[in-house]
């Protein structure tokens, strides 16, 4: 099955782009250059005429500084009981990669669940991340590498692994096949939102990549 072959679900990309992007109190030109993308580009997304590509919102997110799933994210109600039917789950893509939120973004706690599917190659980046709270993994599909600190655990289909987050962690996929994982992130700082750090390592892992690249064709 193709990795992206689950469609994310309707977002007003454009509306959040335009809300962050007033906020910040930048201009379209200003976003224009500080992006690299074209102001009629960008106008054009806003009012919904046009879908940005992946690589596009990444582009956006660092100019505005934000993580990519700030595109994505909205604030629904919370409640003390979430039921998430497989097909509503939200689904963000990303380099090499598909983020599924599993109803954490609509719990009433400090508690988020989700879920990762990584391409061969798929990493968080070589400086690792460190957040607030505890941190489970579960591998579900192929194979995840994992350093925790001074540590390297290779986890396998049914392989479990459980620290404090405050540890410096880094993640990829070591092997050939496409890797499923089911994340539980817990007890972290109120307001924040911690799969965002994974997100924003593969983000940064990916452009870094690209970038040496460059530089060795050059």
């Amino acid at each position: 099955m193709d990795l992206y072959d689950t469609q994310a679900l309707s977002v007003d990309v454009g509306g959040r782009l335009r809300e962050l992007r007033m906020e910040r109190g930048k201009s379209l030109r200003a976003l224009a250059r500080l992006s690299g993308l074209s102001t009629n580009a960008l106008s054009m997304i806003e009012r919904g005429k046009t879908s940005p590509s992946v690589s596009t919102l990444y582009k956006v997110s660092e100019a505005l500084e934000v993580p990519i799933t700030a595109f994505f994210r909205t604030e629904p109600p919370r409640h003390d009981i979430v039921f998430r039917k497989a097909s509503e789950r939200t689904r963000v893509p990303f380099q090499r990669g598909i983020w599924e939120g599993l109803g954490g973004e609509s719990f009433r706690g400090r508690v988020e669940p989700f879920m990762l599917t990584l391409e061969s190659g798929a990493s968080s980046g070589r400086f690792g991340m460190i957040h607030s709270g505890h941190e489970f993994v579960l591998c579900i599909r192929g194979q995840l590498e994992y350093e925790v600190g001074d540590q390297r655990y290779i986890l396998e289909p049914g392989d479990s692994l459980l620290f404090a987050s405050k540890i410096r962690h880094r993640w990829r996929n070591p092997g050939k096949n496409v890797t499923n994982a089911v994340f539980v992130l817990s007890g972290f700082e109120e307001d924040e939102h911690p799969s965002e750090h994974h997100l924003k390592s593969g983000q940064l892992a990916e452009e870094k990549s690209e970038n040496e690249v460059k530089e060795d064709e050059e």
